[in-house]
């Protein structure tokens, strides 16, 4: 599978956005309802774990503040199907990933869905806002 070829078909099948930012990174801009959307970030790369070939979905919530009850956070994590919660650079995102061998494009669309979802839907419950 060409992995930028599938997001942009895929953010075209959604009416949604695309941008290519290289062979292994690109954004889906996934449409929400509401005047919301949420752009979700694909990278192919190597596991850090298995250093075998995955692809990884990550959104932005807001930045993090001492105010952000993160046991919230990490109790919400067992509700997801794929994504979770991380911290990266002080800002709050949602992540998820699989092995490029299981990467069918209907487990890739469901897993940008959640991603998407997940992201937007905490970003408005923390910051009220629809930033990224």
């Amino acid at each position: 599978m060409n992995f930028n070829e599938f997001m942009e078909n895929y953010a075209n099948e959604i009416g949604g956005q695309f941008q290519e930012y290289d062979t292994n990174k690109s954004v889906v801009i996934f449409p929400l309802g509401g005047n919301r959307y949420q752009a979700v970030l694909g990278t192919k790369k190597n596991s850090d774990i298995t250093n075998k070939p995955s692809i990884e979905f990550t959104s932005k919530v807001c930045e993090y503040s001492e105010s952000i009850n993160l046991e919230n956070l990490i109790r919400a994590n067992a509700t997801f199907c794929a994504a979770r919660f991380i911290l990266v650079d002080d800002y709050i995102r949602v992540e998820a990933a699989t092995y490029s061998e299981n990467a069918t494009e209907s487990v890739l669309k469901s897993i940008i869905e959640e991603v998407a979802t997940v992201a937007d839907a905490w970003e408005h419950k923390l910051t009220g806002l629809d930033v990224h």
